[in-house]
């Protein structure tokens, strides 16, 4: 990343001054004006030392703008003369706007910095009292039913006894699975992490993602569209299934009234597109906006643990999407119900020799 950003420095500060030169050999030899050619120049420093981060490439564009002016602009043409005073001043002026320019920009870029990070501090703070507020109920449930179960078995009926254990379990695959999407988001929540794309069938992916979604929700049929081509899609396939999973698991525990639920899988574009689909009660307008973002307020009365959602599952969503370099949105269907949507490259293969 930081050779990146050193090589694209470097780039805007050739690249700027090389039409800057180009629009001043054009000033001289086809206009006759000189009188501009230091403005232009100056200018150029300017924009290299708002384009560019700290203060080393404003002042060398500053140095060779300085250096370019004397020799080829000024009077004795393609001879060096820093004794003339209009060329001392010149150069001075130059190096002060690309002090001043390159102090500005990086007071506001480091100001942008600690706003983003106070950003992402308040949203920590607000996902993890969510958090907090949604395990107590299952963990309460657990705890109840197990002590129940110890101090009073004998007492209870088979049924009983029956319902008590799959209430633990239900409980405990919805802890598992907030684990598993806080591990993932936050293990992703970081610049220096990149993802290990590896070409993936999608036919195998799918089938292992309505495995895993049956063995929680056998009842709920999910309806299949898939492309007669095989498609080969580079991603990080365990993140991918998580995210068919939270938004296949979203629909049931939201879609209310829902009677269809579909997966759809097509190429558009040189994408991959993935679709979820549900015919239940939709998304409520005012929550659109802020379903990606990991936390949003819940309506008070709800003591069910799986009817509630922090967000955190869209958020896990959206970062590992995002961490594809794919995009992800969500909307209602005009004729009822919801449509989670998301894209992933269909990148080229290596041909083998």
């Amino acid at each position: 990343m930081k050779k990146r950003s050193i090589w694209k420095d470097v780039a805007i500060t050739v690249f700027i001054l090389g039409v800057a030169f180009v629009i001043s050999v054009s000033f001289q030899n086809v206009f006759g004006i000189d009188e501009q050619i230091t403005t232009l120049f100056a200018f150029a420093v300017f924009l290299i030392s708002l384009l560019t981060n700290g203060y080393v490439y404003g002042i060398i564009s500053s140095c060779v703008s300085t250096l370019a002016i004397n020799y080829a602009f000024t009077f004795p043409f393609f001879a060096f003369d820093f004794i003339t005073p209009v060329n001392l001043i010149s150069a001075v002026v130059m190096i002060t706007i690309a002090l001043l320019t390159g102090a500005l920009t990086t007071k506001v870029k480091r100001n942008e910095e600690i706003r983003l990070e106070s950003e992402k501090e308040r949203m920590r703070a607000n996902l993890l009292r969510a958090v907090s507020h949604d395990i107590r109920t299952p963990l309460t449930t657990i705890y109840g039913s197990a002590a129940t179960l110890l101090e009073n078995g004998d007492s209870l009926s088979p049924d009983q006894r029956k319902l008590m254990l799959q209430s633990i379990q239900n409980d405990s695959v919805w802890l598992v699975r907030m684990v598993e999407n806080l591990l993932s988001v936050t293990r992703l929540d970081s610049d220096n992490v990149k993802i290990a794309k590896v070409p993936t069938v999608l036919d195998d992916l799918i089938a292992s993602v309505l495995v895993k979604f049956k063995k929680r929700y056998a009842a709920q049929m999910v309806l299949l569209s898939m492309p007669e081509d095989i498609l080969i899609v580079p991603m990080d396939a365990m993140l991918i299934e998580q995210v068919l999973v939270n938004l296949l698991e979203n629909a049931v525990m939201h879609g209310e009234g829902m009677t269809k639920l579909e997966l759809r899988v097509y190429a558009e574009d040189q994408q991959a597109v993935f679709e979820v689909r549900d015919n239940g009660c939709g998304i409520p307008k005012e929550k659109l906006q802020d379903l990606f973002i990991g936390f949003y307020e819940q309506k008070e009365g709800s003591v069910d643990s799986h009817k509630k959602n922090t967000g955190i599952g869209l958020s896990v969503c959206a970062t590992i999407v995002s961490a594809h370099g794919g995009m992800i949105s969500a909307e209602n269907l005009p004729d009822g119900g919801a449509l989670f949507r998301f894209t992933l490259r269909l990148e080229e293969t290596v041909n083998e020799q």
